[in-house]
Parts: structure tokens; sequence; C-alpha cells
């Protein structure tokens, strides 16, 4: 007797044999894809052209808060970041230095892309010594000094990031600070008690007055002495201590582009620098690329606070390294 179901399941069993004839060519495990990000090309970061940034900035002679070549400065800086397609906003302020000194000084904010909430802060110093209280010569101790890389370097960089940002826009808001009176602290060559909060008088005012209400980027950079030839720059202890994982970021950027010699995946030192009061008092976390120079009694480079801290330091090698890092960070990021 032939059941009426038959034909059906003949189909069923050759489906089924053909089907299992060769398990060679599956995966005998649901294993996940794993997807890799793709390869970007990164914008080139000019060298030349940071260096010479620098240059200008150097050849104003001085930037030392209440005096003329500070002004002048102050105007080319913000002049220029606006031709460099920057939104630009000139705080300014009356701060009280060391010495009951009041100083003029101006915070100078580069914004890209302003509407946008997600936003990056990137900074700097561009203000100088106002003593080369370091410097051999006991006579020229109390003159000011150049700060071709104490300052003029990290503001270089920070102006060919703007070109660059200008002309190739990133998924994130971008805000360059050139931060004043950074540099005024107490001299180490007059006989004055040490007063740490003497320093970074600019960021210190920045950070209880931000530029806009209720600002706050995802993390901060700051750049101070990024420009010296054979600079090194360790892992500074304040930037891992509020923001390890945008050192991480920085530091895995720079082995991926081959500027592990410059960034040294070690710790190095503490250090009152602009990023702590950003930290601390604007609570935006933030790190520091920073010379260490662990052969130096200041562990920074022997130009320091000298009045050898000019254009003879500033090597384009090391500009197009923390350059080219901080870019391809910018570009990488989320």
């Amino acid at each position: 007797m032939l059941n009426k179901y038959t034909p059906f399941l003949l189909i069923v069993i050759l489906v089924t044999l053909f089907s299992c004839g060769d398990d060679q060519s599956k995966p005998t495990s649901q294993q996940p894809v794993k997807k890799t990000r793709p390869e970007i090309k990164l914008p080139e970061f000019n060298a030349d052209s940071a260096y010479q940034y620098v240059q200008d900035q150097v050849d104003f002679g001085p930037r030392v808060p209440n005096t003329a070549e500070h002004a002048a400065c102050a105007t080319y800086l913000g002049e220029k970041m606006k031709e460099l397609g920057a939104t630009v906003l000139v705080q300014k302020a009356k701060v009280e230095a060391y010495d009951g000194t009041i100083l003029n000084i101006k915070n100078i904010i580069a914004s890209y892309q302003p509407e946008k909430n997600n936003r990056i802060m990137l900074f700097a110093h561009w203000d100088s010594r106002p003593f080369a209280d370091h410097c051999e010569d006991v006579t020229r101790r109390d003159q000011p000094i150049l700060g071709a890389n104490d300052g003029a370097s990290g503001i270089g960089v920070l102006m060919e990031i703007g070109r660059i940002l200008k002309d190739h826009p990133i998924k994130m808001g971008v805000d360059i600070i050139f931060f004043d009176a950074e540099d005024y602290g107490t001299p180490d060559h007059k006989d004055l008690p040490y007063a740490p909060d003497t320093w970074c008088l600019g960021s210190q005012y920045w950070s209880h007055n931000m530029h806009v209400l209720g600002y706050y980027p995802r993390y901060g950079i700051l750049l101070d002495m990024v420009g010296a030839k054979g600079a090194t720059f360790y892992k500074e202890q304040v930037s891992l201590k509020y923001a390890p994982d945008v050192v991480q970021k920085v530091w895995g950027m720079a082995s991926k582009l081959g500027y592990s010699s410059y960034f040294v995946s070690q710790q190095g030192g503490q250090v009152i620098d602009d990023h702590l009061y950003v930290n601390q008092i604007a609570h935006i976390p933030s790190i520091d690329i920073i010379q260490h120079d662990p052969t130096t009694f200041s562990n920074f480079g022997m130009y320091w606070h000298t009045h050898n801290d000019n254009m003879d330091v500033i090597d384009r090698n090391t500009l197009k390294a923390v350059g080219q890092t901080l870019i391809g960070v910018l570009v990488y990021e989320e």
C-alpha cells in the first residue's frame, strides 16, 4: 500500500543528503567575526609650517604680561587663528603675580565647529618666563627669556593643527586655547618661599571662568616644551591620575605612527602645569605632553629657564612627532 506522505518524505531525505554531504566548508562553531577598523589616511602635519609659527612668536621677543611685546603677540595670535578658520574669543583678565604685581592677561580661545557639543580641548601657554632664573650667568637672571621651546613650541604645533582643521574638519568640535601667565611663578634665584599656585595664572582664571557656560569637552591635551631636539615625553603622573585612558590613547597613537622614541612608554615625574588646574578646578580630564629629561637636575632640558631657550633648541622632527600624533588622535576619535 502506498502512503500518501511518501513523495514528501523522499524529497526531505534527498534534500537532507545533499545538504549534509560536505561539511568541510562550514565553520565548526559560531565564532563572531571581528571587524577591523579600516586604515584612515591622516592629513600631513607640516613641520616647516609649525617651525615658522614658533619663529613668528620668538620674533616678538619675550612675551611677558604688561609689555608691548606681549600685547603685539596676542594680536598676532588672535588674528592668525581667525585666518586659520577658527572662531576666536579673547578672554581678558587681571590676575595677581607672586609679588603682588597685577598682570593684564589674555587667554586666546580658538574654536573649530563651535556649534558641536561633542568637543576636544587642546591647550598650551603662550607667555614666556620673566626671568632666566636658571641661567649660569647670574648677572642675567633677572632678564626675560625668549621661551622658544617653553611656550612657543606648543603654540606652534597647535597653530599648525588649526591650519589642518580648517581644511580637514573632523567629527568633533575642537577648542584650541592659548593660556597666558603660566610662567610667572616664583623665581628660583630669589630668596622666596615656594608657592605653587603662583604658576598657571591664566589657566586658573579660565578654570573658574570658562568661556562657555557648562563647557565640558571629552578631554583635554596640554602641550608644553614639545619642540626640542631629541626630546622625550614620559607619562606624567598628574595625567595618569586624572586621565589614564587619554594617556594610553596618545602614547598608543604615537607607537602606531612610529614615534615611540619620542613618546616613551614609562612613567615620568609629576608636574605643576596648566592641566593640573583644568583637572582640579574645571574637572576636565586632561593630560600633559611635556619634555622629561631624567639626566638633568630639573628633569627638563638644559635650556630650561635660561637664555639658551631660543630657536637653536627647536627641531622640526620633534614638532612633527608631536603634531602628527595629535592629528592621529583627533582623526581616529569616535
